[in-house]
């Protein structure tokens, strides 16, 4: 037999060899990633190119790249997974920058894949070049231009790796039209991603810590968003060491769910608009345990006058972020998941007496007793709280999940929706993205499609990425929107009535489209209510669609949000309405 036979010739071996595009598709399912969030163009279209031929990647064709990175953050906080995004060069990945600083600013894992133009004309100001690296550096943990076929199975390898580890985040990975063509001189071998894990901390910081938990007399746990990232895990064990110590629990805005809202020992969300029970204990507190969040301005107040008679612990996977604003009694570096379960074994927190804290519970209770929450049973109007309060009550006994846009309504819908386990709740944090609700809620839906996915919107923030009611359509996710229709740029009109002499400069929409008409033109189910007495059947008849349906709430015009910290002012000085304050000054609490 000849070696023609036996070997194959170099123009068969070369067919074998995929090209750069094939290999990043193939690393990706190699991964386990089966879903991807895009919009095509011409330099990328090698990636859909092999994208056509690889039904194990599902793709969701968005309308705007904006909306692909809120959709992979979607479903990345609902999942634990990654999201994945891909999008062309100049203005693709350009439209992607908001995104990107959204899911760096909320420690959200995405993969960012924009085609870019070849190798030869980068430089040149050729069509549709963008110097994609150097926009996103600023919102991305790390970012990377392959230049070789070979190196792309490496190069998404690190972008998993990368965005997965230590404190979560978006990558980018910026693929050259040629580098997309050109074969591999070697075939890639599967490899999948380390996923680096940090020790515990030393065993004399965790002792003292749980010596500070067992001594204190008026503690109280904080938990942030880093709880979410950690895991149910986390969530599970912050949880039973709240139960264990009998403590007070609170949660900043991205940390709602990782501690169940029914349990009596949840005092509410904290910070500009948390409760008062939650921000006065937080004043009074003589141990403050921070467990993933990082002592956000909007959380903390003024600086100088921030838990002042407070001891601190504050547990964080993030080296960085642990005395970055707040000095701290005990840091403690590692996965909260990790460290809390250690903690929970100390033989300090064994055997606790029963009743330590009922002195501390009665302060509390006494604070709670003032409603900060409460508002007015109205029958002439609809307002935004009863709205939250009546979608809650529609959702009981559902598992729902929850996606926000950002202002006024975001606000109430953390103070009066309840979350008892993690991933149930998705809005913007840090970076406060109006536009991110309804994207998000696809990419909720997408990754489970048998839930109830309800998107709480604004008049203001929906109008951002509309065009988002065609995806929903295509893609047959049958979100629901919940319209808080007020006419105006809620807070912003609040913060010029409150700071600005009722100045509303420009902060209202003369020309809001009849939102019924329009979702109905992209084949949305929809409705307009305006009567309060209609309200329960209208979220009634929105839940119950067999599609997207759009639930537009005509609301009253200038409610403004309450409880709030106003700006420069600390925990002890809260506005409970337009015209009643609550300031503490007490300067030994007993």
């Amino acid at each position: 037999m000849s070696s023609a036979v036996l070997s194959k010739s170099p123009a068969a071996h070369e067919a074998d060899l995929r090209n750069g595009a094939e290999i990043l598709l193939d690393t990706l399912i190699d991964h386990g990633i089966d879903t991807i969030f895009g919009y095509p163009g011409g330099a990328a279209l090698p990636l859909y190119d092999a994208l056509y031929s690889r039904p194990a990647l599902r793709h969701i064709l968005v309308r705007h790249e904006q909306a692909a990175v809120h959709a992979a953050e979607g479903y990345a906080r609902t999942t634990g997974r990654i999201g994945v995004v891909l999008v062309t060069s100049g203005p693709g990945v350009g439209n992607t920058m908001t995104g990107l600083l959204d899911a760096m600013s909320d420690s959200i894992p995405v993969l960012c894949i924009s085609g870019q133009v070849s190798t030869a004309v980068i430089g040149t100001n050729a069509f549709q070049e963008c110097d994609a690296l150097g926009m996103s550096r600023p919102v991305t943990k790390w970012n990377h231009q392959p230049r070789t076929a070979d190196d792309i199975a490496p190069s998404v390898r690190r972008a998993l790796e990368v965005a997965l580890s230590g404190r979560p985040g978006p990558v980018l990975l910026d693929v050259p039209k040629d580098v997309q063509l050109a074969r591999a001189t070697a075939a890639a071998a599967p490899a999948h991603p380390k996923r680096s894990t940090l020790p515990l901390p030393p065993a004399n910081a965790l002792r003292q810590a749980a010596e500070m938990l067992a001594t204190a007399k008026r503690p109280v746990l904080y938990g942030g968003g880093g709880l979410i990232n950690s895991g149910p895990q986390a969530c599970a064990a912050f949880t039973e060491l709240a139960r264990l110590l009998d403590s007070p629990a609170t949660l900043t805005l991205l940390g709602l769910g990782a501690f169940p809202a029914s349990d009596p020992r949840f005092i509410g969300m904290l910070g500009m608009h948390g409760t008062l029970e939650a921000n006065l204990a937080m004043h009074h507190a003589d141990l403050v345990v921070n467990v993933g969040a990082r002592f956000d301005d909007r959380v903390t107040g003024t600086l100088n006058t921030f838990c002042p008679h407070a001891r601190k612990i504050h547990i964080d996977i993030d080296p960085g972020s642990i005395g970055k604003v707040v000095a701290v009694d005990a840091p403690l570096v590692g996965d909260c998941a990790a460290v809390l379960n250690a903690l929970l074994k100390d033989p300090a927190l064994q055997g606790l007496a029963q009743g330590r804290l009922a002195p501390w519970w009665k302060r509390i209770d006494g604070w709670r007793a003032r409603n900060s929450l409460g508002f007015p049973d109205r029958q002439d109007v609809i307002l935004p709280q009863q709205l939250v309060t009546s979608l809650q009550e529609a959702l009981r006994g559902r598992d729902a999940i929850v996606s926000t846009d950002v202002g006024q309504h975001q606000m109430w819908a953390a103070q009066y929706l309840h979350f008892e386990a993690p991933y149930r709740w998705l809005t913007s944090g840090g970076a406060g993205t109006m536009g991110y609700g309804m994207p998000a809620a696809i990419g909720a839906q997408i990754a489970h499609p048998k839930a109830t996915v309800v998107c709480v919107s604004g008049d203001a923030s929906i109008l951002m990425n509309i065009q988002e009611l065609s995806t929903a359509k295509q893609h047959k996710t049958p979100v629901k929107v919940v319209l808080c229709n007020n006419g105006y740029m809620g807070m912003v009109r609040q913060w010029q009535q409150l700071n600005h002499g009722n100045r509303l400069s420009h902060s209202w929409n003369e020309a809001l489209p009849d939102f019924v008409a329009l979702a109905k033109a992209f084949g949305w189910g929809a409705r307009r209510v305006e009567d309060r007495a209609q309200l329960d059947a209208a979220l009634a008849e929105c839940l119950a669609y067999d599609g997207p349906f759009f639930l537009d709430v005509v609301v009253a015009a200038q409610e403004n949000c309450f409880p709030m910290i106003p700006a420069g002012r600390s925990h002890h000085e809260v506005m409970l309405s337009e015209s009643e304050w609550f300031s503490e000054h007490a300067a030994n609490p007993a």
